[in-house]
């Protein structure tokens, strides 16, 4: 038998499934632990060798080495299984069976997204951590927002979770805090001020056209209902005996103009919200002067719903997204104070702000509002200012 060593033209020795071709370059022949044969090429054997002229920077076949040995031992496919990103995520949702229809268009929405961005085409394995942060860089300064940036990455990490989970990565490059790397630059909704929205609700109320909608807005800022629940009631979840709305639901429209009658956005958003004497009146109202179509529109087992567009067919939260953008135009056009934005969003913020300002338990009003998570009704509290305070702390001295 031959006790030849082979060398490379440094007359180095080159290990098992070493080799050096002729134009200089290395390569290292191996098995995954799939069984698969495969190479690893480079300019280089070792870390402190030359780079050769024209040669592109790359890590050194010895350390290409050293991280397929180190994969091996802890069982993690090398190379990710050559997936691309965009691989990746097809593969993530696939495993997500069951999710409500507007989950689902969050989901083709990043699809879609990822088709046109060159990251997308990226070999899973070869993301790091700067790379990934790099990106989402990236992405705010070729002007994507804050909120849409969150909702991309609410996809991409999930995925490379399941990379991880599935051995074919060691580590999530996008486990990390985003607010860390980009800048929350969503535009603050922030609450009406009793003043204004007593002003608002005067305005409606004396308009001769928007009075018409003074009743719902009325209850929207007086319930905390997300504005799809709101579209969703029927008279039969509005309950005069026990005085509250029987959140069951909600009405939602999608980019194709198809609309659906869904589960509420969290369980908790399935509760029993208590109604005032004025949001009852209101709600009778409402009841009174609903229009009877021709015939009643049904959608996914659900019809009576109270509030129909012209057409009469159920209106959606675009429909009151726009009622509040004419009412706030045609006042700035008349008044030399702006009006606050308002949206239906800032109705529920108003109401929420309101009743912890008057001093409703925290839990109470997470029940209330339908958070599932209580630090999220305990951000209402931080938007209120010292007056609040002062008034709170005399309130608990003189107990």
């Amino acid at each position: 038998m031959s006790t030849t060593k082979r060398r490379d033209n440094k007359g180095r020795v080159l290990r098992n499934g070493e080799f050096q071709r002729k134009d200089g370059r290395y390569v290292f022949k191996y098995k995954d632990i799939d069984g698969k044969e495969k190479c690893l090429y480079s300019s280089r054997l070792e870390p402190k060798d030359k780079l050769p002229d024209g040669a592109r920077m790359a890590p050194s076949l010895r350390e290409q080495e050293d991280q397929i040995l180190r994969n091996q031992f802890n069982g993690v496919a090398n190379f990710g299984g050559d997936m691309t990103v965009l691989e990746l995520v097809e593969r993530y949702i696939e495993t997500k069976i069951g999710v409500r229809e507007s989950t689902r268009t969050g989901y083709k929405t990043v699809v879609n997204f990822l088709k046109q961005d060159p990251f997308s085409a990226v070999r899973i394995d070869r993301v790091k951590l700067s790379d990934a942060k790099l990106w989402l860089v990236k992405l705010q300064r070729n002007g994507k927002g804050y909120s849409s940036i969150q909702t991309i990455r609410g996809v991409i990490r999930p995925a490379f979770q399941l990379a991880v989970e599935d051995e074919l990565i060691n580590r999530n490059p996008f486990d990390f805090e985003l607010g860390s790397v980009i800048e929350n630059d969503s535009k603050k909704r922030d609450a009406l001020s009793p003043e204004w929205e007593a002003e608002l609700l005067r305005y409606i109320r004396e308009d001769q056209h928007f009075c018409a909608y003074y009743d719902a807005i009325y209850i929207l800022l007086n319930t905390g209902l997300r504005i799809s629940e709101f579209c969703g009631l029927t008279p039969e979840d509005v309950d005069f005996e026990q005085e509250c709305i029987h959140v069951r639901g909600q009405l939602v429209r999608y980019s194709n103009m198809g609309k659906s009658y869904e589960p509420t956005k969290t369980d908790a958003g399935l509760r029993d919200v208590p109604m005032s004497e004025e949001v009852m009146q209101a709600f009778r109202n409402i009841i009174d002067n609903r229009p009877t179509p021709f015939i009643e529109p049904e959608i996914d087992g659900k019809s009576g719903f109270l509030f129909l567009d012209k057409n009469g067919m159920p209106m959606v939260a675009m429909h009151w997204e726009h009622y509040f953008q004419h009412i706030r135009a045609k006042y700035n056009a008349h008044y030399k104070e702006p009006m606050p934005i308002v949206t239906p969003h800032v109705c529920r913020h108003t109401f929420s702000t309101k009743m912890a300002r008057r001093g409703l338990n925290a839990k109470n009003l997470q029940y209330i509002m339908g958070h599932s998570e209580i630090s999220v009704t305990l951000d209402t509290y931080t938007h209120l200012g010292f007056r609040d305070a002062m008034k709170d702390f005399k309130r608990v001295m003189t107990e």
